[in-house]
């Protein structure tokens, strides 16, 4: 009889729609050689998540060192100033942007020269 109460709790948590984030989500496309939205506009001590989402087959990463050094971080991480991900994969980062213009580039071989770069403004 538990287990059968178990299965049914179970059941029913893996039925209910995830709750949704308590702050804004903004999505940041990684395709080949280019990042989209361009620029990446954000509020300035505004919590945010920023899902990374590589819509291509190959790797990227989103390198913004100077950003992720100046921003509070409060869920997820990137180390280095580097989000790196593999084709069709999706990462997200909290946190709280600091005023400011950023640079973005992705550092894999010859990206950036092929126009892999944006800006992050931050008002």
């Amino acid at each position: 009889m538990r287990l059968l109460i178990f299965a049914a709790a179970a059941l029913v948590a893996f039925a209910s729609p995830a709750l949704p984030s308590p702050y804004p989500v903004q999505r940041v496309d990684l395709a080949n050689f280019r990042y989209a939205p361009k620029p990446i506009v954000l509020a300035a001590g505004k919590p945010v998540t920023l899902m990374f989402v590589n819509v291509a087959k190959g790797g990227h990463n989103f390198n913004a060192r100077d950003f992720f050094a100046r921003s509070r971080i409060l869920a997820g991480s990137a180390p280095g100033g580097r989000i790196e991900l593999s084709g069709g994969q999706t990462r997200s980062v909290t946190l709280v942007p600091s005023a400011g213009t950023y640079r973005v580039h992705c550092s894999h071989f010859l990206h950036s020269s092929f126009g892999m770069t944006a800006t992050i403004l931050v008002r």
